[in-house]
């Protein structure tokens, strides 16, 4: 069966570039509650790349679905970070049996926020680290020469098993 929101062109797979905490955080906002296993994630040292392969929510089509009855959606996706330095890991195994949620990503830059210069337009903001935060109390810290990571979608979309949106406490 397809699925003719790709085919008549209106809706694309999403692709982002983000190169400012402002874009970084809107990138974490559509990959909160991603899922992936420790397998899923690669440093490569020689090309100063740190990848994930992560099956998210897919948030932005939330409201058009709930509002035509349609079951939610999760896609496959790549996250992207280049001109990494070095990778640290809390409470994370390469297991690829364990599910991680991922939670949250945050941008510190090295030095205090009144001291760094803002970026200018398109160029991305300068060294300092990336932080993903998962379910459990896990966690990464990447050291990055400049921030730049992007999201795409490598896979169209697919029913959530569950068919529900995740649900948050608060």
């Amino acid at each position: 069966m397809s699925d003719a929101r790709f085919e008549d062109g209106v809706e694309q797979p999403l692709r982002l570039i983000a190169r400012d905490d402002r874009d970084l955080q809107i990138i974490s906002a559509l990959l909160q509650d991603a899922v992936l296993t420790g397998a899923d994630m690669r440093f490569d040292r020689a090309q100063r790349r740190f990848s994930l392969l992560l099956n998210r929510f897919r948030w932005e089509d939330r409201d058009r679905a709930a509002a035509s009855g349609r079951r939610f959606e999760r896609v496959r996706c790549v996250l992207d970070f280049a001109d990494v330095g070095g990778v640290q890991h809390q409470g994370l195994t390469r297991d690829s049996d364990t599910v991680l949620s991922l939670l949250a990503l945050a941008y510190e830059p090295e030095s205090a926020p009144e001291e760094t210069a803002e970026a200018s337009e398109g160029e991305p903001a300068g060294p300092g680290r990336v932080l993903l935060t998962f379910a459990g109390d896990g966690a990464l810290s990447l050291t990055v020469e400049c921030l730049e990571v992007e999201l795409r979608d490598v896979t169209r979309p697919y029913l959530a098993p569950s068919g529900k949106a995740p649900q948050h406490s608060g």
